[in-house]
């Protein structure tokens, strides 16, 4: 199998490994706002109608939410964020010009090469984690699908490391396989973002039930101006509540 259809055939499965946690994210930060408002303000008439106690409303943070998750494989994060200090360092060094342009090419590709590895074990890590925690029991399967089917591009991964680093590989070779290992690690990291999402949700859900709230907006989509003293931030609570899932 040629490397070009190994990663076809790799993201092909990836797409499908977690097909069950779709219907579960939260709505993206673009396009559609006018409608997700008007579709809110519908919602918040009804229960409005509906009720005669006062509406209960809180609002969570989504990406403050899902640092849970990144904090859970620091340790790996930090082996990235030294790999992009080096590569800020190479780079100030080149405009110094205490380099040559041949020496900043060469060890610039190893560099991001070495950061793409980091940035894939993060994933790896967090999916492994996943896996192990019984908060995640009710997708365990699709997340260890998505585990094996990602194997060979973490094999390719290493393989594509200890090329860069003895130095012998044509530049076309390694612009090409660069680029596909790198679309691979797109889609595993789109994906696994997707499960965190729908954990998130459920956690949300959770929260809101347990402290009868109404209706949940997430802040970044919807949230122009809020009275504090009515709408209340659930964004800690949602998290702790995530915490106990990893």
């Amino acid at each position: 199998m040629s490397k070009n259809t190994m990663v076809v055939a790799v993201v092909a499965l990836l797409l499908a490994a977690l097909a069950l946690v779709l219907p579960f994210v939260l709505p993206s930060s673009g396009g559609g706002d006018e409608a997700a408002l008007n579709a809110l303000g519908d919602r918040i008439t009804n229960l409005e109608n509906s009720s005669s106690s006062p509406l209960k409303i809180a609002y969570l943070n989504a990406e403050d939410a899902f640092s849970v998750f990144t904090d859970a494989v620091s340790d790996l994060r930090q082996k990235a964020v030294d790999k992009q200090m080096e590569i800020a360092k190479l780079q100030q060094d080149f405009m110094a010009g205490t380099i040559s342009k041949d020496e900043y090419q060469n060890t610039n590709d190893r560099l991001q090469v070495e950061l793409l590895q980091a940035q894939l074990n993060i994933d790896i890590g967090t999916i492994d984690k996943m896996i192990d925690s019984s908060g995640f029991s009710n997708m365990r399967s699709d997340l260890q699908q998505l585990r094996d089917e990602a194997q060979p591009v973490v094999d390719e991964m290493k393989n594509l490391v200890t090329t860069i680093r003895t130095g012998v590989i044509d530049t076309q070779e390694f612009e090409n396989r660069y680029t596909q290992v790198k679309n691979a690690f797109t889609q595993l990291d789109q994906l696994l973002t997707q499960a965190a999402t729908s954990k998130i949700v459920e956690a949300a859900n959770k929260v809101a039930l347990a402290e009868g709230y109404d209706l949940v907006l997430r802040v970044k989509n919807v949230i122009i101006y809020r009275n504090t003293a009515k709408m209340i931030d659930i964004t800690d609570m949602v998290k702790h509540e995530l915490s106990t899932y990893l």
